[in-house]
């Protein structure tokens, strides 16, 4: 089968580029689409190496900087690519991928990170961290997303068959798309993670500092509680403002290399996690470096930690995104710390390893072709 991989756009090497990156390891034949394409020639070893067709936007001023800035335009720009050879379309999406246009007689596998989170149940918060909840700029912003929201649930007729990358993520799907999806957790290099027999006295939080992440509570968080120490990892718009609030306590060390990034998660007591996440790659890769988490209880992290009350617990969940709430967390952590071990940890990761990726995906795939091929004979 000639088999097309469908991206939104390709900046950095991160959660939905490592799953376009096991997708081709199934399928190394396959051709590669995106609306945008800037990773680095360094970084390309994920991609095969293969060249990626891209589409007019690529051409476009600053559209290396400012790339979300064209989204109004993506919609157009992702129906232009030309798949109309292929017999196998695979869509990686979180924003537009899966509005590519496919024939009846092709197959239109959509693995769907997250339905366009600003769009639907993120809008309201999406327009008042951007300050675009008011104003002309505001009603401008609120029609767009209107109108995206039309064109999101139109393409969802598109695809055949849906993967979520979570059960919280088929929950959105069913809910924003009516559409049933069958559940593949991303992968995790769990082969490269490893944990220490050395543990340090401090705890983790690392991220983009973006304002979703809640990276500034967790630091708000740990200024009221001097006597334990926070490392911060991690760069984005948020990371002067964060900076600011930083204690004596606390430790911002912007962007590391993943090397010093893993040796952190594997001295650390435990990494705090705030952000309501799809999935929610950190939490797993923690794990399998040996170290719990204190995570907050909703989105993807519900499914990747064993709380305290589960059998071979991995950490603890606070219930709200508040001072208070982290702050009982990790005291909470500090009274119970025994119960989650290394062992606990690391098998709980396990679960999500590149192998057993390829796999499922791979039989999903099968499986699915053989039900369309007997459905037209």
């Amino acid at each position: 089968m000639k088999i097309a991989i469908v991206c939104d756009w390709l900046i950095t090497h991160a959660g939905s580029e490592r799953v376009l990156g096991e997708i081709l390891q199934c399928y190394p034949e396959a051709d590669i689409f995106a609306v945008v394409d800037f990773i680095p020639s360094t970084e390309r070893y994920f991609l095969l190496n293969k060249p990626v067709k891209t589409t007019f936007i690529q051409h476009l001023p600053f559209v290396k900087k400012r790339y979300r800035s064209y989204l109004p335009l993506m919609p157009i720009a992702i129906e232009q690519i030309d798949v109309s050879q292929y017999d196998l379309i695979i869509s990686s999406s979180h924003a537009v991928a899966k509005g590519v246009i496919t024939g009846p007689d092709q197959i239109h596998v959509s693995y769907v990170h997250s339905p366009m989170r600003y769009a639907w149940d993120l809008q309201h918060q999406y327009l008042l961290e951007t300050g675009l909840h008011r104003g002309l700029k505001g009603a401008l912003a609120k029609y767009f997303l209107h109108k995206m929201r039309l064109w999101d649930v139109r393409t969802a007729h598109g695809v055949d068959y849906f993967i979520a990358n979570s059960n919280y993520i088929a929950r959105r799907i069913l809910k924003t798309y009516r559409r049933e999806a069958d559940v593949i957790y991303p992968p995790i290099n769990t082969e490269h993670l490893r944990p220490s027999n050395k543990k340090e006295n401090y705890y983790l939080t690392a991220s983009r500092m973006v304002p979703y992440k809640k990276m500034d509570l967790i630091v708000e968080a740990f200024s009221e509680m001097p006597d334990k120490k926070l490392i911060v990892i991690g760069n984005g718009p948020e990371y002067k403002k964060i900076k600011a609030k930083a204690k004596h306590n606390i430790e911002i060390l912007g962007f590391q290399p993943a090397t010093e990034l893993i040796q952190y998660m594997q001295q650390a007591k435990a990494l705090v996690f705030a952000a309501e996440e799809d999935f929610g790659l950190i939490p797993v890769e923690a794990q399998a470096c040996g170290t719990p988490v204190i995570a907050y209880s909703k989105g993807g992290a519900l499914e990747t930690v064993r709380g305290i009350n589960e059998p071979h617990p991995t950490g603890i969940f606070f219930k709200e995104q508040t001072l208070p709430s982290i702050i009982h967390a990790v005291h909470q952590f500090e009274k119970t710390h025994e119960l989650f071990t290394t062992e606990n940890c690391i098998q709980n990761a396990a679960k999500f390893s590149s192998g057993i990726f390829q796999e499922k995906f791979k039989t999903f795939i099968g499986d699915r072709i053989k039900n369309h091929v007997s459905s037209i004979f």
